[in-house]
């Protein structure tokens, strides 16, 4: 039996992963994973008996789910049709003869939700986060980052082997043959090499603050001169924008390897392969298991999603607020809302407290913290109001389910390019009530924490409260601390890119991030090497909210080290498929589960004055090699 001072989070969670098994079409199983399957479980059981005709849902949203719910289901039309729904779009795009007459018909394209290799769109600006601002980023990789590319990595030539696998078998369903399929899959991985080489990696594109490059409108569209920029945009947006933010300036500075004559069959064929891999979950069930093959070998799955689990997730989609919102009526109470609630006024102010006591700080820098602080807005269990555009969504009964399924993506779109210059939604949610997850918002300075992670094992009445402490509000406070990470610290109270930071406060806060970044850096997971870098934030987040959590539960009577540890422990359990694993490692800025808990705890002293870990222990970390932030 492993011991709690050789490695805490195995003799914590060793017993259970003996026996738990993942599900064949899951990555992984554990305490985040448990209670997602029971959801899922809940979901599938309640939209069956909305198919049934049994407890139909009075709310017109719901209403037009279960409409939209029976059009994927009918798996016997869609095996019927078969390819025959996408055929036509894919002619449309082998009927383009050049670039420029492509480039005529993106606007088009776009409204539609269909492939355009246009990587544009509307978000909060960083200096101004009250307003949407038009951002440009790159095409998306087909491998997990830019690493996977380098000559000699282990994984990537297999997986680009696994790509072309999967699409010899699937393209010729829509008329390729075999010489056409294997030209094809050449000049799509021929562009996306040339992306490869110029885009930024998982790490690049999680340092917030170094992405922030605006541009002159005139000197952006000199960057790429046979795409008519100004045309499109003025079609989506109304007119011309004056500056756009690049983020990608490596991918726009040789724009023309991707938009131009030159690059034209490239793009086709790659548009071509997008078009045909985008909507397989929509067509038969051969293609649907076909077209997530790749997908399956990414992250170690034996087996595709059943047929009926399949059609509720496709059903729940475009529907996803309204699904979450009516889960969280009928599972979170009222009570259990006011509770969470007080808990995170609770955490927020053991954080002020700390901040305010804070040693390495000056007395400028604590104040601007302590005023982000304040105005941090949570939110939680579910929205206050659903976004009216799931109101227009609305089943035609003489509508297919591939047509049905462009009219959600259209109003989607157009909602999208709309907020042009509007004032950010600061209600609106980034993911839904029934979603086991949590997350801070660096730019409207808020938390969310939906209903389904407010639960056992991270929340319970029948836990002590210590326990509690060391699962939810270890979780609050993460979310919390992220407004002080490394990209979070770069943020003001009103969410703008800001530095409120005195220079010697900021050199001593990069001082102890650093030590974050080697404490993690180049450790094994399934046989991938943690970047230390990619997964700063998150892991000096994991540090603060367990620092906040342990002061907030020692207020507590019968306060107990053990269960706060242990909860922690606990509710990082994970088993998961290695391709899973070393896909995390790549791409995932959290660090793996397991070190999420045996990294962590050793920055604290209480850890081993409670467990009795000295010096010869596996456990054991000097007093000068711990580190504290918040």
């Amino acid at each position: 039996m492993v011991r709690l001072q050789d490695d805490f989070y195995e003799a914590i969670n060793g017993e259970w992963e003996k026996t738990a098994v993942i599900p064949n079409d899951k990555p992984r199983t554990g305490g985040f994973s448990d209670l997602s399957d029971e959801i899922e479980q809940w979901l599938i059981s309640q939209t069956s008996r909305w198919q049934q005709g049994d407890d139909l849902p009075e709310n017109t949203i719901l209403q037009n789910f279960v409409a939209y719910h029976r059009l994927t289901s009918d798996t016997q039309t869609r095996d019927q049709l078969g390819a025959k729904p996408i055929l036509p779009l894919i002619a449309k795009y082998q009927s383009y003869t050049s670039f420029s007459e492509f480039a005529n018909h993106i606007v088009e394209l776009e409204k539609s939700g269909f492939p355009n290799a246009l990587p544009l769109g509307i978000e909060p600006d960083f200096k101004d986060a009250r307003t949407n601002v038009l951002w440009a980023g790159a095409l998306s990789l087909l491998l997990p980052d830019t690493t996977y590319y380098e000559k000699g990595h282990a994984q990537g030539q297999v997986l680009l082997g696994k790509f072309r696998e999967e699409q010899e078998a699937l393209l010729p369903h829509f008329g390729f043959s075999q010489s056409e399929t294997t030209k094809l899959i050449d000049q799509y991985l021929a562009l996306d090499a040339r992306a490869a080489a110029v885009v930024l990696s998982q790490e690049e594109s999680h340092e917030y603050a170094k992405l922030y490059h605006p541009y002159d409108w005139n000197k952006f569209t000199s960057l790429v001169p046979e795409l008519p920029l100004d045309d499109i945009l003025t079609e989506l947006v109304g007119q011309k924008p004056d500056t756009v933010i690049v983020p990608e300036e490596r991918f726009w500075a040789v724009a023309e390897q991707f938009y131009s004559e030159e690059a034209w069959p490239l793009l086709k064929a790659y548009l071509i392969v997008q078009a045909a891999n985008q909507f397989t979950g929509y067509l038969s069930e051969e293609l649907r298991v076909l077209g997530g093959q790749y997908q399956r070998e990414l992250t170690g799955l034996p087996e595709a999603m059943g047929t009926e689990k399949a059609a509720v997730y496709l059903a729940v989609q475009p529907f996803n607020q309204a699904i979450g919102y009516y889960y969280a009526q009928k599972k979170f109470s009222p009570e259990a809302k006011a509770d969470v609630e007080d808990k995170v006024a609770s955490m927020i102010d053991v954080f002020k407290q700390r901040l305010q006591s804070n040693q390495w700080l000056n007395e400028e820098t604590r104040i601007k913290a302590v005023t982000k602080l304040n105005t941090i807005v949570p939110h939680i269990g579910y929205p206050e109001k659903l976004p009216q555009r799931l109101y227009k969504k609305v089943v035609n009964s003489d509508a297919s389910l591939f047509e049905t399924a462009t009219q959600f993506r259209q109003i989607e779109i157009e909602h999208a390019w709309s907020k042009w210059h509007q004032p950010v939604d600061r209600s609106e949610w980034h993911m839904p009530a029934h979603l086991v997850n949590a997350y801070y918002d660096p730019q409207q300075n808020q938390i969310v924490f939906p209903a389904a992670i407010l639960q056992a094992p991270f929340y319970s009445l029948e836990q002590s409260s210590s326990a509690n402490y060391g699962g939810i509000g270890a979780v609050i406070a993460h979310e919390i601390s992220h407004a002080f990470d490394t990209n979070g610290a770069s943020f003001d109270e009103f969410g703008s890119l800001n530095n409120w930071w005195t220079d010697d406060d900021f050199a001593a806060f990069q001082l102890r991030t650093e030590k974050v970044v080697k404490q993690f850096d180049g450790l094994d997971s399934y046989g991938a090497k943690v970047n230390g870098k990619l997964t700063v934030s998150e892991n000096v987040a994991d540090l603060g909210g367990l620092a906040a959590a342990l002061a907030a539960a020692k207020r507590d009577d019968g306060f107990s080290a053990v269960d706060f540890f242990e909860s922690w422990a606990a509710i990082w359990r994970m088993k998961a498929r290695p391709e899973y694993m070393q896909l995390l490692a790549a791409s995932d800025p959290h660090g793996p589960a397991k070190l999420r808990v045996n990294v962590q705890v050793k920055n604290f002293d209480e850890f081993f004055e409670t467990f009795d870990v000295n010096p010869t222990d596996e456990m054991w970390l000097s007093q000068d090699e711990r580190v504290q932030i918040w």
